[in-house]
């Protein structure tokens, strides 16, 4: 099954990044970080990279947001690109927006090229 995407994040999925990362940094440098996710150039990486990089698990079928997007997947409709942030810090990739989408994809194809947007 060939997973479909949009060209672009949605503006939801912004707001959606501050609202995540601002739990792991202020409000204002979690703006920043979407400011810049926003001005970033498209990318793709394999779901199964972007997971081991996060170092999350992969959420079942019962989470009621990957069967959501598992849904979207089985009918043929359009997934929004990832928002990625690359914490120096820790060393771990920060999945800012679009966690559920990636396991939804992952559970078709681990091999999949997921569109993304990283900084």
């Amino acid at each position: 099954m060939k997973i479909k995407w949009l060209d672009k994040p949605q503006n939801h999925d912004y707001a959606a990044a501050v609202s995540y990362l601002s739990l792991m940094m202020s409000t204002q440098a979690a703006k920043t970080v979407a400011d810049n996710l926003e001005n970033a150039d498209m990318t793709e990486f394999a779901a199964k990279d972007i997971f081991r990089a996060s170092g999350l698990p992969l959420l079942g079928i019962s989470n009621m947001h990957v069967e959501k997007d598992t849904n979207k997947i089985t009918r043929n409709e359009n997934l929004s690109p990832l928002l990625l942030y690359r914490d120096k810090i820790c060393g771990k990739l920060v999945i800012a927006d679009g966690y559920h989408r990636l396991c939804a994809v992952y559970k078709f194809d681990e091999d999949a090229m997921i569109p993304c947007k990283i900084v």
